[in-house]
């Protein structure tokens, strides 16, 4: 879809009243309304109890259906809510993506007694000590589903790594030993080996793995109708396991079957050879143009704002990026929390809203606000205007005006389809004025700052241009009146 937004559904501290698939349903021909082309949604798989956001998936096979972790329900409601939500969303014109975590299982039913070694949580390929027996939650047969849907049980053999020794009460990073285990290879380079995240690790070398989880994610697919996944944790997955789940999934579902997957690093290297690996199939979070948001929220006006694009996907890979300003792992109160000061918020939305590239990615806690300890209102009448204006007028060639380091702006000039022009300047210091070219067309035409921060209206001299104001620490929008 043409200037498509994707909504991210969900924020941390949504409360656990498995009320959520039945809000999201209620909301779906407003979010169509506001602009929203696409749908992220939590993980919908049973967790290890009703208030797990998700990532700590025990049972692939239970979307809300079976009594096991002592709740039918997860967190957002049960399997019909879920089905009942993504027909309302469909109905309404919008895709839904589906958050797959295939990196680890929590919550085991039982232990089981195999080798392993203890490594150096700081380096992942050095060994602490000689190889021993212990006993870990690897054991997981799904007694409350009882083979509904899939025979699978998992065991230690599926798993290269745990995080517990229940014999000794011990905690630490164990590498289970074997014939042809080991940590895979195709993952981050951080920690020496960064395939071990958490609970029990996946072994996604191990055929019976993949073709488990390519049979479960074909199996959700269906059960759901959901149009794409974004993938968990990736720099934590083997990239040949990827490449060979992406392949497969395209051959049953075909090329608009979309993936968006999360790498959460900063190196602009490492990503554009992640990208390279998998053969430029996947779209990938720009999380560095989110830590340049970041870092200009927190210095204000000593940032360089002509920076702001340097080690992003969008500036790079355009096409494979996608932009957002905030989101659950980065909220307040959470491990990897970078929270973009508030006054900034609408500045970065700005910059993934109304720019020619990148498919941007709408922060449900910005938009509707968050909860925690340091709730957030939310941006959602801010936001909307932003939208609206890329919906209605940000087309056609981009031409930017990035000299003062304060200060910046651009101007979209529309297409046939859709003639109107954009123009939008931003600020962290002082009020200012940037002379940006609109068009000779546009001579003598008035235009106004649709956010409503600058009073005054522009008129368009006779070679084209507007001397386009800011205010101080303020965004501008500019359309013709």
């Amino acid at each position: 879809m043409e200037n498509g937004i994707m909504l991210q559904a969900f924020e941390w501290y949504l409360p656990n009243v498995g009320q959520y698939y039945n809000l999201l349903k209620d909301l779906a021909g407003s979010l169509k309304e506001a602009g929203f082309s696409a749908v992220w949604i939590p993980p919908c798989c049973k967790g290890t109890s009703s208030n797990d956001v998700g990532y700590g998936i025990y049972d692939l096979y239970d979307l809300g259906e079976f009594d096991q972790k002592a709740t039918v329900r997860t967190k957002y409601g049960t399997k019909d809510e879920l089905v009942q939500m993504i027909e309302a969303m469909h109905a309404n014109g919008l895709q839904v993506y589906a958050d797959v975590v295939m990196n680890h299982k929590a919550g085991a039913d039982h232990t089981e007694t195999f080798m392993a070694v203890k490594v150096k949580p700081e380096d992942r390929k050095s060994e602490l000590e000689a190889p021993r027996d212990i006993e870990g939650w690897t054991g997981f047969d799904f007694p409350g589903r009882n083979g509904q849907y899939s025979a699978f049980k998992w065991n230690f053999n599926h798993f290269n790594g745990v995080d517990y020794n229940q014999r000794d009460s011990e905690k630490g990073i164990f590498r289970i030993l074997g014939e042809n285990k080991g940590w895979n290879l195709g993952v981050s380079y951080e920690y020496g080996n960064y395939d071990y995240l958490m609970h029990a690790d996946l072994d996604h070398a191990h055929p019976e793995v993949v073709e488990e989880l390519i049979t479960w994610a074909e199996w959700l697919i269906n059960t759901t109708g959901v149009d794409g996944f974004r993938l968990d944790a990736l720099k934590h997955i083997d990239t040949a396991f990827i490449n060979v789940f992406r392949q497969r999934l395209t051959e049953k579902f075909g090329r608009d079957f979309y993936m968006v997957g999360e790498y959460w690093v900063t190196d602009f290297q490492v990503k554009k050879t992640y990208l390279e690996k998998t053969g430029h199939k996947i779209d990938l979070f720009d999380v560095g143009l989110h830590f340049n948001f970041y870092e200009a929220s927190i210095k204000g006006e000593a940032y360089d704002l002509r920076t702001i694009f340097n080690n992003s996907i969008v500036e790079q890979f355009p096409e494979r990026a996608v932009t957002f300003v905030d989101n659950h792992d980065s909220q307040l109160g959470q491990a990897l929390q970078s929270w973009v000061e508030p006054w900034f918020k609408l500045h970065a939305y700005a910059l993934i809203l109304l720019r020619e590239k990148g498919y941007p990615c709408v922060f449900f806690g910005d938009y509707f606000g968050s909860g925690g300890q340091t709730p957030f209102e939310g941006l959602k009448d801010q936001i909307d205007l932003l939208m609206k204006s890329r919906r209605e007028a940000a087309y056609g060639d981009q031409a930017d005006y990035f000299e003062d380091p304060n200060r910046i702006g651009w101007v979209r000039l529309g297409t046939p389809e859709h003639p109107e022009k954009l123009a939008v300047i931003l600020s962290t210091k002082e009020n200012g004025v940037i002379p940006m070219f609109v068009g000779e067309d546009q001579a003598g035409q008035s235009y106004g700052d649709c956010l409503g921060n600058v009073e005054d209206a522009v008129v368009i001299r006779e070679d084209g241009f507007g001397e386009f104001k800011v205010k101080a620490g303020r965004v501008s929008v500019w359309r013709r009146k």
